[in-house]
């Protein structure tokens, strides 16, 4: 009789400790399924985080015009100017090409472009010079920014505003590109400048003939520098030199 009691509390004792591993096993895998749903939402939270936060922030800017947004237009440099050439000049997509300034205006560029409809780049997803002189041609303002205001929130959403303003594929007058400028794709800006506005003009613009800034048919590069984001200095450029005055100017 005592050994059967015996069994009969050992088996007891066997059959809680099952139970209670199996508490424990239910307790862990519970755990586990809450940090991964956790982990999940996190991740998911952060994707939609950014741009959320950019939509958030840019609404300041919705009745801006452009030239409300950024730093007046004294933080840039004159207009600089340079004989260009280069027109039609396309080789295959994929070639090597280096540009002896920084940033180019004008040159040999590849045989396709960037669309229309994409005016602002950043680091990872920005198109290859090639693409962009080729963009040039066409009559594109293509704004540049270095890596300080890469690192620069505050200008970064001025840049993105500024781009904003230039939506759509139909108007023609919206020819604009924000593109960021990185040591890998030449030397710095000058000193103290951290934007780059250029353009290839044609030489058939009366008004940029009349002032002076370009040879009436002659092909010219154009550039104009700033140490911050301008739109007050971009409308201006845009003004003075539309994308009707390029080689191509009505290729998209």
């Amino acid at each position: 009789m005592a050994e059967k009691m015996q069994k009969s509390d050992r088996r007891a004792v066997a059959d809680k400790m099952r139970k209670q591993q199996k508490r424990g096993e239910k307790r862990r895998n519970f755990a586990i399924v809450g940090v991964c749903v956790l982990i999940a939402l996190l991740i998911v939270g952060a994707a939609a985080f950014q741009p959320v936060s950019q939509w958030w922030n840019l609404r300041q800017y919705e009745d801006a015009s452009v030239a409300d947004i950024g730093a007046p237009a004294d933080v840039c440099t004159d207009y600089e100017t340079k004989p260009a050439d280069g027109n039609q000049q396309h080789v295959p997509q994929g070639t090597p090409l280096t540009y002896p300034d920084s940033p180019p205006a004008f040159g040999r560029h590849w045989e396709n472009w960037d669309g229309f409809d994409r005016k602002f780049y950043s680091a990872s997803d920005r198109p290859e010079l090639g693409m962009l002189v080729h963009n040039l041609e066409h009559g594109y303002t293509i704004l540049w920014y270095d890596d300080t205001v890469a690192d620069d929130a505050e200008q970064m959403e001025e840049i993105r505003a500024l781009s904003e303003k230039f939506e759509g594929s139909e108007d023609l007058r919206n020819k604009f590109k924000a593109v960021p400028w990185t040591s890998e794709d030449g030397d710095p800006f000058p000193d103290g400048q951290h934007i780059a506005m250029t353009r290839w003009s044609a030489g058939n613009n009366p008004t940029a003939v009349e002032d002076g800034i370009i040879e009436e048919g002659a092909q010219t590069g154009i550039w104009q520098y700033c140490s911050e984001p301008s739109g007050a200095a971009l409308d201006s450029f845009m003004t003075e030199f539309p994308y009707t005055d390029s080689p191509e100017p009505n290729a998209v």
